[in-house]
Protein backbone atom coordinates (compact mmCIF):
# COMPACT_ATOMS: atom_id res chain seq x y z
CA UNK A 1 0.00 0.00 0.00
CA UNK A 2 2.21 2.85 -0.98
CA UNK A 3 1.34 6.44 -1.32
CA UNK A 4 3.49 7.69 -3.49
CA UNK A 5 3.79 11.43 -3.68
CA UNK A 6 5.06 13.13 -7.14
CA UNK A 7 8.03 15.39 -6.05
CA UNK A 8 7.55 19.31 -6.04
CA UNK A 9 9.64 21.42 -9.06
CA UNK A 10 8.11 24.53 -8.48
CA UNK A 11 9.99 26.56 -6.27
CA UNK A 12 8.37 29.80 -5.20
CA UNK A 13 11.15 30.93 -2.74
CA UNK A 14 13.77 30.64 -5.22
CA UNK A 15 11.34 33.02 -7.74
CA UNK A 16 10.77 34.92 -5.28
CA UNK A 17 14.62 35.14 -4.63
CA UNK A 18 15.30 36.09 -7.86
CA UNK A 19 12.38 38.17 -8.56
CA UNK A 20 11.72 39.67 -5.43
CA UNK A 21 7.92 40.60 -5.37
CA UNK A 22 4.65 38.54 -5.80
CA UNK A 23 3.30 40.20 -8.57
CA UNK A 24 6.76 40.04 -10.54
CA UNK A 25 6.64 36.29 -9.73
CA UNK A 26 3.14 35.85 -11.16
CA UNK A 27 3.72 37.52 -14.38
CA UNK A 28 6.86 35.56 -14.92
CA UNK A 29 4.95 32.51 -13.98
CA UNK A 30 1.96 33.36 -16.65
CA UNK A 31 5.04 33.31 -19.06
CA UNK A 32 6.38 29.76 -17.98
CA UNK A 33 3.28 28.20 -18.37
CA UNK A 34 2.60 29.50 -21.49
CA UNK A 35 5.93 28.80 -22.78
CA UNK A 36 5.92 25.41 -21.32
CA UNK A 37 2.48 24.85 -22.81
CA UNK A 38 3.65 25.57 -26.84
CA UNK A 39 6.98 24.72 -26.07
CA UNK A 40 7.05 20.83 -24.92
CA UNK A 41 4.56 19.63 -27.89
CA UNK A 42 6.99 21.52 -30.38
CA UNK A 43 10.36 20.17 -28.84
CA UNK A 44 8.57 16.52 -29.06
CA UNK A 45 8.03 17.47 -32.75
CA UNK A 46 11.41 18.73 -33.72
CA UNK A 47 13.18 15.93 -32.03
CA UNK A 48 10.63 13.11 -33.39
CA UNK A 49 11.77 14.64 -37.15
CA UNK A 50 15.26 14.61 -36.22
CA UNK A 51 15.84 18.28 -35.39
CA UNK A 52 17.84 18.44 -32.85
CA UNK A 53 19.61 22.39 -33.50
CA UNK A 54 15.82 23.11 -33.59
CA UNK A 55 15.05 21.39 -30.30
CA UNK A 56 18.02 23.16 -28.64
CA UNK A 57 16.80 26.37 -29.13
CA UNK A 58 13.82 25.83 -27.58
CA UNK A 59 15.19 23.99 -24.78
CA UNK A 60 18.29 26.91 -24.27
CA UNK A 61 15.23 28.91 -23.42
CA UNK A 62 13.38 26.06 -20.76
CA UNK A 63 17.63 26.53 -19.58
CA UNK A 64 16.96 30.03 -18.86
CA UNK A 65 13.47 29.58 -16.93
CA UNK A 66 14.55 26.73 -14.62
CA UNK A 67 17.07 27.89 -12.17
CA UNK A 68 14.20 31.30 -11.23
CA UNK A 69 11.80 28.69 -10.38
CA UNK A 70 12.25 24.88 -10.38
CA UNK A 71 14.18 22.99 -7.68
CA UNK A 72 17.89 22.02 -8.28
CA UNK A 73 17.18 18.15 -9.25
CA UNK A 74 14.69 19.60 -12.35
CA UNK A 75 17.30 22.47 -13.09
CA UNK A 76 20.10 19.90 -13.58
CA UNK A 77 18.22 18.03 -15.77
CA UNK A 78 17.06 20.10 -18.27
CA UNK A 79 20.61 21.00 -18.50
CA UNK A 80 21.88 18.18 -19.11
CA UNK A 81 18.99 17.39 -21.50
CA UNK A 82 19.49 20.98 -23.86
CA UNK A 83 23.48 20.48 -23.61
CA UNK A 84 23.10 16.85 -24.74
CA UNK A 85 21.03 18.72 -27.38
CA UNK A 86 24.32 20.65 -28.46
CA UNK A 87 25.99 17.58 -29.91
CA UNK A 88 23.97 14.02 -29.65
CA UNK A 89 22.55 12.41 -32.14
CA UNK A 90 18.18 12.75 -32.31
CA UNK A 91 17.61 9.03 -30.89
CA UNK A 92 20.13 9.83 -28.00
CA UNK A 93 18.28 13.38 -27.33
CA UNK A 94 14.74 11.63 -28.13
CA UNK A 95 15.36 9.33 -25.36
CA UNK A 96 16.87 11.29 -22.54
CA UNK A 97 14.19 14.27 -23.55
CA UNK A 98 10.99 11.47 -23.08
CA UNK A 99 12.49 11.23 -19.62
CA UNK A 100 12.45 14.54 -19.00
CA UNK A 101 9.14 15.56 -20.40
CA UNK A 102 6.99 14.21 -17.80
CA UNK A 103 8.77 16.12 -15.44
CA UNK A 104 8.13 19.21 -17.41
CA UNK A 105 4.79 18.53 -17.97
CA UNK A 106 4.09 18.05 -14.12
CA UNK A 107 6.01 21.38 -13.82
CA UNK A 108 3.61 22.93 -16.09
CA UNK A 109 0.47 21.68 -13.80
CA UNK A 110 1.99 22.71 -10.20
CA UNK A 111 2.18 26.62 -12.44
CA UNK A 112 -1.44 26.39 -13.38
CA UNK A 113 -2.18 24.99 -9.85
CA UNK A 114 -0.32 27.86 -8.38
CA UNK A 115 -1.69 30.93 -10.48
CA UNK A 116 -5.39 29.68 -9.54
CA UNK A 117 -4.77 29.68 -6.05
CA UNK A 118 -2.82 33.63 -6.31
CA UNK A 119 -4.12 35.25 -9.09
CA UNK A 120 -6.52 38.38 -8.43
CA UNK A 121 -9.11 37.74 -11.72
Amino acid sequence: MSNKTLPIYLSIERAMEFIGDADGVLSLLKTLHQTLGEDLPKIKALLDNDDVHGANRLLHQLKGFTPVFCVDSLVELVVAVENLSKHAEAPEVRTAYSRLAPQLEQLRTEVANHMALHSQV
